[in-house]
């Protein structure tokens, strides 16, 4: 299929030129910030900064950037020029860019070549993104949680966000979350003797899938298993993606496939549309049922979207570590109305011979399995209205961002706003670190933010077998831990415990939603770090007891590591196929600017 009306539609001149406009602007500013290239300051006049940076003798880039706090750029695309052939020109490319400053930074020819294959798939999305009848930012403000997931725009900091490399094209159309196509999972049937079932306390497996399927399906399914010589109370039911299934399941199990150790079902019945990750997946047929967590082997920003082995097992007792934790604290139950959306269920199939291979490329461990996580919408009270935190940044194709709206529909000021947003998100993620030195990864993907009226209301976090990370003090509150949690959760040494704040959250979030505010005339940057700056400081005041906490996990120190997403794969790891997912590199400090608020922000 030669996908000619798609592509004729798609991808025009002036889009292709725009989105490597678009690219290029946010490479410049991200190799900045992680001082993958340093260009020269030629002019500095009204908060703007123009720069130059040649690449060769007759090869050289000019732009303006505005500065931002945290060492933060927000480079103006329209600015952007190159040098060629002695002139000036606007025609610029984002691939060319990547290949004029390899020779430079230093990155091998085998990781430019595969960038290049992720940049080009990242910008034909991006092309399909402006080409797409997305919803205005006024429309998205009544949007339902499933649709506004479907309209994100990727992963803010890294570069080549949408890489997703296994997919082919028809791929990408049928199963990338913008286009909101909605799927219907495959079901196999696994024998007991080759699957784990994992679940809370009081979840049986079968009381699972009868929730989960329906009665009709449940009796074709089980005709399946007889078809194939089997008894289904031989076997557990565990859904699939077709990608994984046709791509990866039938390649890597065949053995298993030719014993009937699986066995091929069908579909279910129920709708899914599937989230910014691509692997997750909301069931909007019965929205209370659970949202479905699936391995897919695509590589997309970092690593593999596959399901640790490790992780999906002990998935239930995290979360009823975590949901202990809230169930106890009055603050976080009562005060907070903290929700947190259960990974109730597990199945896990390990790969007979990859796991008993020493140091096997952690793709091949986490292939075959299924996390069953709580429905955001079993937790909403009347007038709740949740959104992914992620949408914050997001800004509509006629340049209006829904942050703007939601502040005009919620009759608050944009400093009020913002105050009660922090006011709403910040309280339990620094309860849950000071009193109890257990942190989330409360990135844009991870955090459902409540709104209520169009007003910040709770809070809602999630993923908890991915990024709940633990300190490595010996802090009487994780005394209680099962040796099982203590060899799968991720400790951390005191700064590193605040990284997954500062960086996941302020870094990897806020930064870029005080530049849009900044940018629309709605609230100075300033004003906005003095904000989250004073959130922190009346946790703080409310706290007093937890004193030597907050100087161990210190928010306001005036500098932290600072963690690149860009230069871990452009530099340090590459496209290596090692034993253990890539994590962020380490390079050089970042100006922490909440330092400079930390004693006036009470002045707020």
């Amino acid at each position: 299929m030669l996908f000619k009306d798609e592509l004729k539609r798609v991808l025009t001149h002036d889009r292709w030129r725009k989105v490597n406009q678009r690219l290029l602007a946010k490479m410049l500013s991200e190799y900045m910030y992680e001082d993958i290239i340093q260009p020269e300051l030629v002019e500095k006049a009204d908060g703007i900064m123009r720069y130059e940076l040649f690449t060769s003798e007759h090869k050289g880039y000019r732009f303006a950037a505005k500065p931002r706090m945290f060492d933060s750029f927000d480079t103006v695309p329209e600015t952007i020029e190159v040098l060629k052939d002695g002139q000036w020109t606007k025609n610029a490319s984002a691939i060319e860019f990547l290949l004029d400053i390899q020779p430079h930074i230093p990155m091998s020819p085998e990781t430019a070549g595969h960038l290049i294959k992720e940049f080009n798939h990242t910008m034909l999305a991006d092309a399909h993104l402006l080409a797409k009848d997305a919803l205005t930012a006024d429309e998205l403000t009544e949007a339902d949680y499933a649709v506004i997931e479907g309209e994100m725009t990727g992963h803010p900091w890294i570069v080549y966000n949408k890489g997703r490399i296994g997919f082919s094209y028809d791929d990408y159309l049928r199963f990338a979350p913008e286009h909101q196509k909605t799927v219907r999972l495959l079901w196999i049937a696994v024998h007991k003797e080759n699957a784990t079932f994992h679940s809370v306390e009081g979840l049986e497996y079968e009381a699972l899938i009868n929730q989960e399927l329906d009665e009709l399906t449940l009796r074709h399914f089980a005709r399946m298993i007889e078809k194939h010589g089997g008894t289904q109370e031989d076997y557990y039911y565990l859904p699939v993606h077709e990608w994984q299934w046709t791509n990866t399941i039938i390649q890597q199990f065949p053995e298993e496939l030719a014993a009937k150790a699986i066995i091929p079902l069908g579909e279910g019945s129920d709708q899914y549309l599937p989230q910014q990750s691509i692997r997750t997946f909301t069931n909007i047929t019965n929205k209370q049922k659970h949202h479905i967590k699936l391995p897919m082997s695509i590589l997309n920003t970092l690593v593999y979207r596959g399901l640790p082995s490790e992780r999906t097992v002990i998935a239930p007792e995290i979360t009823e570590h975590i949901k202990g934790i809230a169930r106890g604290d009055a603050f976080l139950k009562d005060k907070c109305r903290v929700i947190l959306p259960g990974e109730n269920a597990s199945l896990n199939v390990n790969h007979p011979y990859y796991h008993s291979l020493e140091k096997a490329p952690y793709q091949y461990l986490e292939m075959l399995g299924v996390i069953f996580r709580e429905s955001i919408y079993t937790y909403l009270e009347d007038g709740e209205h949740p959104v992914t935190l992620a949408s914050l940044t997001y800004i509509d194709q006629n340049g209006v961002p829904l942050i703007r709206r939601l502040i005009e529909k919620s009759g608050l000021t944009a400093e009020e706003w913002i105050g009660q947003l922090f006011k709403t998100v910040m309280p339990p993620l620094l309860h849950f670190m000071y009193q109890y030195g257990t942190v989330f990864s409360p990135h844009g993907q991870n955090t459902i933010l409540v709104l209520k009226n169009h007003q910040p209301h709770r809070l809602a976090i999630k993923d908890f077998v991915d990024d709940v990370n633990i300190s490595d003090q010996p802090l009487p509150e994780l005394s209680g831990l099962t040796e099982d949690l203590k060899a799968v959760l991720r400790s951390e040494p005191p700064e590193g415990l605040v990284q997954f704040i500062f960086t996941g959250l302020f870094i990897c979030h806020l930064r870029y939603l005080a530049n849009i505010l900044e940018n629309d005339d709605l609230l100075s940057e300033k004003r906005f770090w003095k904000a989250l700056a004073g959130a922190i400081l009346d946790y703080q005041q409310s706290f007093p007891e937890l004193r030597e906490r907050f100087e161990l996990f210190d928010l306001f120190k005036p500098e932290l590591t600072k963690l690149c997403l860009n230069r871990n794969r452009m530099v340090d790891y590459g496209y290596k196929d090692g034993d253990d997912r890539p994590h962020a590199s380490e390079f050089g400090k970042v100006a922490n600017a909440l330092t400079q608020f930390k004693t006036e922000a009470a002045k707020l």
